[in-house]
């Protein structure tokens, strides 16, 4: 196959009738052109397949018009929702993206992602951090590159965004103890993750306040809904458990089988809540009370904190912009008080 000669800029000016200034104008995205001759010169560009040389562009503009992403895992229902909320706030201002994940374990720093950034066409790194990273507390950024931190942790040089990991953990508790519960049991996610470990604390300072010095079992999950199960089953063997705070849903509702392999019911004998509402368009019928992440809304804040500092603006660092979860109210509680379920 004949590769054909690329279409120039002067070719799609001679196509429209119009000045090669104009058609730079508008293959830049320029506003100082009439809708009438845009109109026409994006006719002559699709007719005859023009396309824009942007790495010359980025050349002279010091602009690639390009976010990267870096992140441990694509795949995790808060991760894939936090990207597409950064796809789609990049896709609305002319922006690409471009991801990395850090699966070499040996590479799972914020240098060793910042060293690979630099060498792609990027105006700014978001880095989702998940999990501890041991280079966290003396991260600088580099001068010439954006970045944004995705974590409930304050940088004293990045601007970071984050669910309130914390904050939806103590409205879980007091939900139950507001509504007669005694005592809460956990099922915290992996030791590593930074949610993980943000919810447990949550957990274990809300049962503190409410006088609970003792705290019961902790059950340790890893985020899938088999781990959730098999602390159902064990969990039916606590004789003082009436409710459950299980820190996401693909662990709550595996723990609302285990608890239904023993004869439990939910929310009767054992009440349940789970975190991030990633279940609602999978399973029919779903009764779960959770606190539902708004992890869209994260990756488009994350993206708006890369965008203003391209444009020179300056943006808070040392403190975290925390967004607020929604609690969905749904059938896997039981009011102790009135001895019923609650319901939406």
């Amino acid at each position: 196959m004949v590769r054909k000669t690329p279409v120039s800029l002067q070719d799609v000016a001679k196509e429209a009738g119009v000045s090669p200034q104009t058609v730079s104008r508008v293959a830049n995205g320029s506003s100082a052109v009439k809708p009438s001759t845009r109109i026409l010169v994006e006719s002559a560009m699709d007719k005859l397949g023009y396309r824009p040389n942007y790495a010359a562009r980025a050349l002279k503009y010091q602009r690639f018009n390009n976010v990267g992403v870096v992140l441990f895992d694509a795949s995790t229902f808060g991760n894939s929702q936090i990207l597409d909320g950064i796809s789609i706030a990049a896709n609305e201002h002319g922006y690409a993206t471009t991801l990395y994940t850090m699966r070499n374990k040996h590479e799972q720093t914020l240098d060793a992602a910042m060293r690979r950034m630099k060498q792609l066409p990027v105006d700014g790194v978001i880095v989702v951090l998940e999990r501890r990273i041991p280079d966290f507390e003396g991260f600088v950024p580099p001068a010439e590159i954006p970045v944004v931190l995705i974590t409930d942790q304050p940088s004293e040089h990045c601007a970071t965004v984050d669910g309130n990991q914390y904050g939806c953990s103590t409205q879980i508790v007091d939900y139950f103890f507001a509504h007669g519960h005694k005592t809460v049991y956990h099922i915290a996610g992996p030791a590593d993750s930074r949610a993980a470990q943000s919810r447990e604390q949550g957990w274990e300072d809300a049962m503190r306040e409410h006088g609970i010095q003792h705290l019961p079992p902790l059950y340790r999950g890893d985020w899938l809904a088999d781990s959730g199960y098999q602390a159902g089953l064990a969990l039916a063997n606590e004789a003082d458990c009436t409710a459950v705070y299980a820190a996401n849903d693909q662990m709550a509702y595996g723990a609302m089988l285990g608890l239904q392999a023993t004869g439990k019911h939910v929310p009767e004998d054992v009440s349940i809540i789970g975190v991030d509402d990633s279940l609602v368009d999978t399973v029919p019928r779903l009764t779960l009370t959770t606190m539902r992440m708004r992890f869209d809304e994260i990756g488009r804040e994350a993206f708006s904190l890369i965008k203003q500092q391209n444009e020179g603006k300056s943006v808070p660092v040392n403190r975290v912009h925390l967004i607020e979860s929604d609690f969905i109210e749904r059938e896997s509680v039981r009011d102790l008080h009135t001895h019923t379920a609650t319901h939406a």
